[in-house]
């Protein structure tokens, strides 16, 4: 199982719960929290399939699964996995200088702050721990964080 580092970005808040948050006198600081995630899973690609394998413990979460006909999967950029990666805030979508340079929050660019892709994925069958899906805009071997219906 890997381990991944998520950083807070910020803070979803509403008023009630800003309240809460002032009633309770919580510490501010000034870092940026780190936050630690599993993977549950791995992109596969052989012999002409796409599967997502996931970790034998998570197989009782899977029940249900094949009465789907789509299904979410979050992944792991982890090929862009640096700190130099991580650091950039501003793109030129899809890679053309011709596009006006946009934050990457307002893209679909592979570098982010946090590193988490989705893709919404077709099933095709579902046996055991594997999923087998029409395809994913993942490489084979990325780490899956999640799946979601």
């Amino acid at each position: 199982m890997t381990r991944l580092s998520l950083w807070g970005l910020g803070i979803a808040t509403t008023a009630l719960m800003a309240a809460f948050l002032l009633a309770a006198d919580r510490p501010r600081t000034e870092t940026t929290p780190t936050y630690t995630m599993q993977t549950i899973g791995w992109v596969r690609k052989a012999d002409g399939k796409t599967t997502i394998v996931v970790e034998e413990k998570y197989r009782p979460a899977l029940l249900g699964m094949d009465k789907l006909s789509e299904i979410w999967i979050l992944w792991w950029f982890d090929r862009n996995d640096t700190p130099e990666k991580r650091s950039i805030l501003q793109v030129h979508p899809r890679g053309n200088p011709e596009n006006p340079l946009t934050g990457v929050f307002a893209t679909h660019s592979p570098v982010r702050p946090n590193l988490i892709g989705m893709t919404r994925c077709k099933i095709i069958a579902v046996h055991d721990n594997v999923i087998e899906i029409e395809s994913i805009d993942a490489f084979a071997d990325t780490p899956v964080l999640d799946i979601k219906s």
